[in-house]
């Protein structure tokens, strides 16, 4: 039957968000998408909406391919993480430009780029998420339009009596479908967004994860490629300490705090994401946050801060987990926090890195500012070194986490709902 609306006729701003650093050789692609970078999940080296305002919904988007309609050939283009024995490094010779230079200490991954921009910033890894449902179904002849179309008639749900029911398994499957045609384009992890709505309820999430692991399972989508992104509640941090004992990798991200980064450690995630311009915009407009206060009294920024204390925490008493810096602004936020295992960065901000050639001589002695040798010797209070508990967490969450993390959840809960109301509009899809 004809459905009452085309879903490619339904108008959504979104922003889609690649993540990058193999090359991407492809043919027959003759599209063009508008992206933000939300996360680089990529499988570890050498050893998971964010757009949390409630003015702008961004889409969050890894870019990988759907099917073998085209050729993919894959190579290295950003130099790979070297860890320095000390605290400092100058550029090396052989380096042209400040990306290669800071490429050295850190993984770094635009923010936002277009498909335009493959063969300068490449993509590795990718995040499935509603934010990227909602662009999929609003943007004509994208790659994933199948993926969607094919989980809105699954004989499974179709058959399930209750609406609610129905809903969620289109839901999941459309999420799993389009995850695993990511995990066929790009090199690197994949992270599956669950439901911020259950952002309180442990059994809730782990449900919701054994639920989305089984459908992966059925399509032969291994499991460490995949990691599962969970809001970093109390909740949702003990979720993840269960799913990891499980072997399964956990992406907790909203961390604001460093009682948030420190639990999560704890809880073996696999990443941690951290949004630096977020809480400095917060503490520029806002007063009263005992973490934010003690750093701006120090004349630190305080989302760089957070960054480095956590990448300390971790290093310093071994925690597994790899810390993202997300939500930076300018060159100098990204020289500030060279080391930490992820940047995230504004393609205007990578740009002007590639436009600027340099040598030894020139403006920039870049400096690796986080190490595991310098967090071995920072100091933490004994009030920051508890075993954390759910008390312990909410009284040293403050007031920047909380209305930080509210605002987040609240924005994935809308997304998650346009979703669904887009489904029961453009459901059952053509032939069906």
């Amino acid at each position: 039957m004809t459905p009452p609306y085309n879903m490619y006729d339904i108008k959504s701003q979104v922003t889609t968000s690649l993540y990058v650093k193999t090359t991407l050789v492809t043919h027959s692609i003759d599209y063009r998408i508008t992206t933000q970078m939300s996360l680089l999940l990529q499988s570890p080296p050498s050893s998971a909406l964010s757009a949390s305002s409630r003015q702008e919904l961004r889409l969050r988007f890894w870019v990988r391919s759907a099917t073998p309609r085209f050729a993919l050939s894959f190579r290295r283009s950003f130099p790979p993480i070297r860890a320095s024995a000390n605290f400092s490094s100058s550029l090396d010779s052989g380096l042209s430009t400040e990306f290669d230079a800071i490429s050295k200490f850190s993984e770094i991954v635009p923010d936002t780029v277009i498909f335009d921009d493959f063969d300068r910033f490449p993509p590795t890894a990718a995040t499935v998420s509603s934010s990227l449902l909602l662009g999929i179904c609003s943007l004509p002849d994208t790659i994933f339009r199948s993926a969607v179309e094919t989980a809105l008639a699954d004989s499974v749900c179709y058959g399930l009596e209750s609406p609610d029911a129905r809903m969620s398994c289109f839901f999941n499957k459309a999420l799993v479908n389009v995850g695993s045609d990511l995990v066929k384009l790009v090199p690197g992890r994949v992270s599956t967004e669950v439901d911020a709505r259950l952002a309180y309820d442990t059994h809730g999430i782990i449900r919701k994860v054994h639920d989305l692991l089984t459908l992966y399972n059925e399509i032969d989508v291994p499991p460490e490629r995949l990691l599962f992104k969970i809001p970093s509640t109390w909740q949702g941090i003990e979720a993840s300490r269960l799913l990891e004992s499980e072997g399964i990798q956990t992406h907790l991200t909203f961390v604001y705090s460093f009682a948030q980064a420190a639990a999560a450690a704890e809880a073996g995630a696999s990443v941690i994401q951290i949004f630096v311009g977020r809480i400095r915009d917060w503490a520029r407009n806002h007063s009263g946050d005992p973490q934010i206060e003690a750093a701006l009294k120090r004349g630190e920024d305080p989302g760089l801060a957070l960054v480095t204390k956590a990448y300390n925490y971790i290093h310093k008493h071994g925690h597994k987990s790899k810390l993202m810096a997300a939500a930076i602004r300018n060159k100098q936020d990204l020289f500030s926090l060279l080391g930490v295992d992820y940047i995230i960065a504004p393609l205007k901000v990578l740009e002007s890195l590639k436009e600027s050639v340099t040598s030894p001589n020139e403006k920039y002695s870049f400096v690796r500012r986080l190490s595991p040798n310098s967090a071995a010797s920072y100091n933490f209070s004994e009030e920051e070194l508890v075993k954390w508990d759910q008390l312990s967490f909410a009284s040293s969450m403050g007031p920047a986490a909380v209305e930080l993390l509210a605002a987040g959840l609240e924005g994935y809960a809308t997304q998650a709902k346009r979703v669904e109301e887009l489904f029961g509009k453009i459901w059952p899809p053509p032939n069906v």
